[in-house]
Formats: structure tokens, sequence, C-alpha cells
């Protein structure tokens, strides 16, 4: 059974999340371990985790901000998508941006926005690409939106 958790700290999965993104295979991963264990989060924000038969297999969170650059004013991002490597192909990603999205909707949100370095990935949920831009570390990544409806 595969379950897509909408969490702030104190939810039960919070922890395990929490270890999945310390131990993961994607460098960006221990970052927001750091931010959950110290829940360096707005009231609204969200982090989803994608749970398969209990167990968390993939995150992604709800934010303000992501890795832009301070002087543009997009917002809100859906930021740090993984799903742990036994679990990938089974739709998890998709699941979990669908939840997002649904959550920035009731919050009045008409667009969300991503940033990623991927090719052809985000396309096929209905994102669009904006542009490339300067991140925060100085590399330059792809802007997607999409509509929240």
């Amino acid at each position: 059974m595969t379950e897509i958790a909408c969490m702030t700290q104190g939810h039960k999965f919070w922890n395990e999340t929490i270890c999945l993104a310390d131990k993961c295979s994607w460098r960006a991963g221990p970052c927001l371990a750091q931010k959950m264990k110290s829940n360096d989060f707005q009231t609204w924000e969200r982090v989803f985790a994608a749970c398969v038969n209990g167990k968390v297999a993939g995150f992604c969170t709800f934010a303000e901000k992501d890795e832009l650059l301070e002087e543009h004013r997009f917002t809100p991002f859906i930021g740090f998508v993984f799903v742990d490597e036994p679990y990938r192909g089974k739709r998890l990603s998709e699941l979990m941006i669908q939840s997002a999205l649904s959550y920035a909707h009731e919050l009045g949100y008409e667009n969300v926005y991503l940033m990623t370095g991927e090719i052809g990935l985000y396309e096929k949920y209905g994102f669009k690409k904006l542009g490339d831009y300067q991140t925060i570390y100085g590399t330059m990544d792809q802007l997607f939106v999409k509509s929240t409806k």
C-alpha cells in the first residue's frame, strides 16, 4: 500500500524521513535532514513522504524558497524530490508532486515552481520550463512552473 504523508514536525514519519534523507545517495539529502532536525520551516511549509507498506521510500518539500537567487520573486517551490533506489519506477515522485500541488491549491496558490538540473523529468508531470537561472550555489538550473488547477 502506498501513502503520501503531508508532514510537519511530530508526524509519525518525520524521523524516518530524516533518516532516509541523511543516508540517501543524493548530496542534497543531508541538507534536508538538517532542515528537518532543526524544524527550519515556516508554519505553512510541508515535507511530503511517500510511504510504501509503512516504510518511507521518498520525500519532497513544499516551501517558499528553493535554490533560486533572492532577486527573483517566484514562490512557492516543490523541492528536494527524491525516491530511494529500490522504489524507483513506481510513480512515487508523481504522487508526491500531485499531493504538493493539491496542498498549494488549498492554500490559494495558482502556480508552483521547481528548480532542477534534470532534463525531461518534470515535463512529463506537466511542468513548463521558464528558463535557465543561476542558483544560490553559483550554478545554473532550470526553472519550471505548473498550475495548481
